[in-house]
Parts: structure tokens; sequence; C-alpha cells
């Protein structure tokens, strides 16, 4: 019989990670749950013995919690077989809304500190997982889960610069995954959900309207308007037993669609750009240097 898995899993006080954690923990394996506030998983941690269930405090956006808490799992478990980048915040508005908002996007303010966490933080974990895998592993190898969204495939109105963060964990990760060297047998894959409802969305931090964009009839300013009635279709339970299941496809996609919105967003994305890029195609011809 095979030794459970050790999963390393970023933001699983709530969402996506906390039920991610739940589910690994019932199938029988082993989990490094971590969170900026540990004390949010003591119902775990009541239930659950150390050699089943590691609580650890981290903040993604400080590179020595995230050096620590790789080296407390390999104390505890001597390996990690799955990295799950779920730790994210959301803070939305119009682009002009939020840079005019709390010093708008210079150091210290929101927008930055969102990148810090989505994509800075993903980056820092992520460097971190493959040199575990690598280097620590034995044998080598293992699955780094980036929990994105539609968002990184899908821009909106409202969601500037919440896109924008994801849609850089997508660049980064796609680099990453030309990258590896197949020897080390790391699997990486971008998980894009879409209409799931977590508590993430309660805490979603919203600018203040710009008065440019006050009329109702605004794609942003209905976006603002209906977000606390925004009903998700979509269980969160069922999705992590979908993630899950991923972590032991031998062959995983670079990328996993996670509801039916996400594909019709997605399809309609595809179509839409083809169509454009087959209508434009003609503008791209002789356009090499002469001689060439």
């Amino acid at each position: 019989m095979s030794s459970p898995r050790v999963w390393f899993i970023t933001g699983a006080s709530t969402g996506f990670g906390r039920a991610l954690a739940e589910l690994v923990l019932r199938k029988g394996e082993i989990a490094v749950a971590t969170a900026r506030s540990p004390e949010s998983l003591s119902p775990l941690t009541a239930e659950y013995p150390p050699e089943r269930l590691l609580v650890l405090k981290l903040d993604v956006t400080q590179p020595q919690d995230v050096l620590a808490a790789f080296a407390r799992a390999k104390d505890a478990f001597g390996r990690i077989d799955v990295v799950v980048n779920n730790a994210a915040v959301a803070v939305m508005g119009e682009i002009e809304a939020q840079a005019a908002h709390r010093d708008g996007l210079e150091e210290g303010g929101p927008v930055r500190g969102m990148f810090e966490t989505n994509f800075w933080g993903a980056a820092r974990v992520t460097s971190e997982a493959v040199r575990f895998f690598r280097e620590v592993n034995d044998p080598v190898g293992g699955r780094v889960l980036q929990i994105s969204s539609i968002t990184g495939l899908i821009g909106g109105p409202g969601l500037g610069y919440y896109t924008a963060s994801k849609h850089a964990l997508e660049g980064l990760t796609e680099s990453l995954a030309s990258e590896l060297d197949p020897s080390w047998n790391i699997k990486v894959t971008l998980v894009n959900p879409a209409s799931f409802h977590t508590e993430g969305q309660a805490k979603t931090t919203w600018a203040p309207p710009h008065p440019a964009y006050s009329s109702s009839d605004l794609p942003a300013t209905r976006m603002r308007g209906g977000w606390g009635s925004y009903a998700p279709s979509g269980d969160v339970h069922k999705a992590v037993e979908v993630i899950y299941r991923l972590a032991s496809e031998p062959d995983p996609p670079l990328h996993l669609l996670l509801g039916e919105v996400a594909h019709t967003y997605v399809k309609q994305k595809i179509a839409k750009l083809s169509a454009e890029v087959e209508k434009y195609e003609s503008w791209s011809e002789n356009l090499k240097k002469d001689g060439l």
C-alpha cells in the first residue's frame, strides 16, 4: 500500500483551501495547512493528530515565512507531494477608482498589497516548491496546483487589477511549465474556477466609485451594485473533489476549468479571439524586413 501524500496548502483557513484540507484529511492523507491566522484551523487540530495535520502560520508576502514553512514540513514529514497555491485577496473597482483610492497604485496601497499576495506570494511558494520537489524529495517530483480564477483568462468590468494579478500568475505558470526538466517529475496545473461561493466574496474590498463612472448603465457600476446579492451556483466541496482527483492524474492539463460557467466564458472568448485573428490576419502580411 502506498504511503499517504503530503499536501502543502496556502490560504487554508477558508474557501477552497479549507475545503481541500478537510477533504485531504478525510481521505487519510497528510495536510500541511497554512494560514495567516492559524487559530482559525483549531477545529481541525482538535480532530486530527500531529502525524496527519501540521498547522502553520504563513503570510506568503513574507519570504522568511515561506522558507520556514517548507522547512517545518520537511522536519515533520520528510517530503511534500502536492503544493496548492490558494492564498489570495480581492480588491475590486474601476481601474481609475482604484488608482485614486488610498495611495492608489503606490507601495503600501491596496492594489500593491493584492499583488504581493496573489502574484508575488504565489511566485515565492511556487519557486520553493520546485526546489523542494527537486532537491528534497526522494524520489524527486511533485505537483503544483495554482488556484487561479476565470479572471486569469478573461477580464471584466470592475475586476481590472484583480484580473491582472491572476493573469500574471497564469503567465508565470505557463512559462514555468515550459522550463521544467522532465526528469524532475514536476507537474503544474492552473485551476480556473468560476461561480463558486466562498467566504472571500464577503471579504472583497471595493474602492469608492469614481465620479466619472456614476452612470447606472455602465457595466462596472452594475457589477458593483450587484456584488452583495450575487449568488454563485457552484459548490466548493464538489469542486475540491475534482482538484483532489486532478492531483492523481499521470498527465495533468496545464489548465483545468472548474464549473460550467468557466467553460461557457472561455468558449466565448476563444470564438471571439479566433474571429478577430482571422479577420485581421492579413494585416501581418508583408511586415518582414526587405530581402527576408
